[in-house]
């Protein structure tokens, strides 16, 4: 809802298609613990089997649909492609362990009962 308060011409918080023409929609819902998303290259539960794809901010303004590719033709898709959308990913190197002390996040530790054991020969 930030995004959409902060910047308005470019974000909305608002669900459904017709309140997001020309802008992106930030799903808020989806950043609870728990809250589950649909990672590349996956398909879609929904009429027509959309794969989730990975695309450059070039690439983004030509796109008909979020089911752009489907399981039909996304391997073919991705057949043809020469750049690793991926690369700056792997150089971007974040500890996670700030976001973990802001959220009061402690791991919980092994029981005795659940540590592994040395295997003895």
């Amino acid at each position: 809802m930030h995004l959409a308060q902060t910047i308005p011409d470019r974000f909305v918080a608002k669900s459904g298609p017709a309140n997001r023409i020309g802008k992106i929609f930030a799903d808020y819902l989806r950043n609870g613990h728990g809250a589950t998303t649909a990672a590349a290259f996956s398909a879609r539960a929904r009429p027509g089997l959309g794969v989730s794809m990975p695309v450059s901010w070039e690439q983004l303004a030509g796109l008909k649909s979020g089911a752009q590719w489907t399981i039909a033709d996304a391997r073919e898709h991705l057949s043809f492609q020469k750049d690793d959308l991926w690369t700056d990913y792997w150089k971007a190197k974040q500890l996670l362990t700030g976001a973990m002390k802001t959220l009061g996040f402690k791991p919980q530790e092994k029981s005795k009962s659940t540590r592994s054991k040395p295997k003895r020969s």
